[in-house]
This record gives structure tokens, sequence and C-alpha cells, in this order.
């Protein structure tokens, strides 16, 4: 199963695909992040990055970076074809999850593929 992540414009810039370890991968197919513990988001790298909750993708201040289709305050912009999934990298040690914050209501000023693209090898 397969859910889009939308950045705050309504652009598809990720997915999630639950039944492959919640990988989550960049529309160009390239892994970048997964999820732990359902809701603690990794990179390949080992980096914690942030976290997934009721459909919202929050960094480690608590803003928002992306969000699926049913959390989405916008209007969802159009999906295009994926590209082939390319080969995920070994998971790297993670580092300690951070505390976390207070969930804020503004969104973030980076986009969600560059925020995703952290988490690379």
């Amino acid at each position: 199963m397969e859910e889009t992540l939308f950045n705050v414009d309504g652009t598809p810039q990720a997915y999630i695909v639950h039944n492959d370890d919640k990988t989550i991968y960049l529309w160009n197919g390239t892994p970048v992040a997964y999820l732990s513990d359902n809701s603690t988001i990794y990179g390949f790298n080992g980096k914690h990055l942030g976290w997934y909750e009721d459909g919202i993708v929050r960094n480690l201040n608590g803003k928002k970076n992306g969000f699926n289709k049913k959390s989405l305050p916008v209007y969802a912009k159009y999906e295009p074809y994926k590209s082939y999934k390319k080969y995920k990298p070994y998971k790297s040690y993670k580092q300690y999850s951070k505390y976390k914050p207070y969930y804020k209501i503004s969104k973030s000023d980076i986009s969600l593929e560059i925020f995703l693209n952290q988490g690379k090898k």
C-alpha cells in the first residue's frame, strides 16, 4: 500500500510504501527515509528527521513539512507517474530520537523534498 505525501502547496513530492518496511521514496524513485515505530522518521543515513503523525510530516522544530491527502489544507495537485524505485541502501545506525517539541501550526520554509533529502546516504 502506498500513501502520497504532498508539499505544503499541494505538490506530490514523496510517498510511503507501507508494505516495504514503511520506506519513504521521493517521486523520482529515490529511497530517502523510513518510518520507525510508525511515527518517527529516520533517514537511511541514521539521522532523525522528524515525525509523521495524523497525516502530517513535522520537522524537529515541530513545523509542518508535508501532508497526506486527508490532512492537506489546500487542493492536491495532479499526481504524475512515479519513476521506478531505486535500490534501498542499508540503514545506518539510528541516532537517538529527539524529544518531541510542541507542535506548531506554522509551515516549514523548506520543501518536503529538501527535508527528506537530509536522510540520503
